[in-house]
Parts: structure tokens; sequence; C-alpha cells
């Protein structure tokens, strides 16, 4: 075998190695942005917000992790959804029921 056809082999086997490793990579990433999400809903799932009046409709306490709450808005600890639920011109999400988490 010549020098010529071990260099084009071992070429050869460096591309087979390469994609191999970029299809490791795309997987690696796909796992990491799903554990991400995992966490973020995770800690939603924890938490409460408040979404702000509007048209008429006072605020409204939600579960964080509530589908119901238009936009994105802040999460708040448990201690602040205490003291939310406390305010006469805050009403509790019919759905998610947020003061369940809380007694």
């Amino acid at each position: 075998m010549s020098d010529l056809e071990k260099n084009q082999i071992l070429a050869e086997w460096l591309r087979w190695q390469l994609r191999q490793t970029e299809i490791r990579i795309r997987e690696l990433n796909t796992q990491e942005e799903q554990e991400r999400h995992r966490r973020e809903r995770a800690r939603a799932e924890r938490s409460w917000k408040i979404q702000p009046p509007r048209a008429g409709r006072p605020a409204m306490l939600h579960r964080g992790g509530c589908t119901l709450s238009a936009g994105e808005h802040g999460l708040i600890d448990r201690e602040e959804a205490l003291i939310a639920m406390t305010e006469p011109d805050i009403e509790a999400c019919n759905v998610c029921r947020p003061e369940t988490g809380l007694t």
C-alpha cells in the first residue's frame, strides 16, 4: 500500500470520526437543553406569579407553571404569594388554584 493510499484511508477515517463527534455534540446539546428546561419547569412549579390587572380584570395570582397567565412575569416565593393572597385587589386563578400550595 502506498503512502498516498494510507493517507487517503486515514483522511476518510478522520472524517468519519469527526462526523461521529459532531453527532455526539448535538446529542449532548439536546440533553443539556432538556435538562435546563426541566430545572426551569421544576422551579416554576415551586413558585407563584402575579398577572397584572387587564381590561377591568383584577390582578391574578397563579402557580408558576400555570399557562393561563399571559406573558412572562417574574416568579415569586411562598412568602410573597401569601402576602399577595391577602391583598383585596388580587384574585386567585380558578384553574391552577395557587392557594392549595400555600396552606
